[in-house]
């Protein structure tokens, strides 16, 4: 079976300023599937070349396998922090290790924490109608069971 260190190495030598690698998983029939992305969107082009690079630096006569390199999927969950910064400013929902679900607007991360902005429409005391009312909270990566972009087409 293929080493994912040794591809996530090769991945490293060969990604362009803004790009980064999200995942490298090889499954039991030897079919090495990479994720990258880009902070300036990723081109087929771009695939290519890191497809090239990883298949020139391995070697078929030891080991044959199948190589797949691609962007993550919009509706996937984000692997690593990177996605983080690259997404703010986009709807998001986190869904929390303890089984809750936020969702609002991705207007901060950091090293060890995003910051979420939610917005909901709550009673006021003293008031008749409900009131939106937006906060933002500070949710550490280490409470994120995952994250992913809500896609919308208003």
């Amino acid at each position: 079976m293929t080493d994912k260190e040794k591809i996530a190495g090769l991945i490293r030598e060969k990604l362009d300023d803004g790009m980064f690698l999200v995942d490298v998983s090889v499954n039991s029939a030897n079919v090495i599937h990479v994720e990258v992305d880009s902070f300036t969107g990723l081109t087929i082009d771009q695939c290519v070349a890191l497809s090239r690079h990883i298949e020139g630096n391995l070697d078929r006569e030891t080991e044959d396998f199948e190589l797949q390199v691609s962007s993550p999927g919009a509706d996937q969950p984000f692997k690593v922090k990177e996605q983080y910064r690259k997404n703010q400013g986009r709807e998001v929902e986190v869904t929390l290790t303890s089984g809750v679900v936020l969702k609002g607007m991705l207007v901060d991360s950091g090293e060890e924490e995003m910051i979420l902005e939610t917005s909901a429409k709550v009673k006021v005391e003293g008031k008749n109608k409900k009131e939106l009312v937006t906060e933002r909270k500070a949710i550490p990566y280490s409470e994120i069971k995952k994250t992913r972009v809500i896609i919308s087409f208003k």
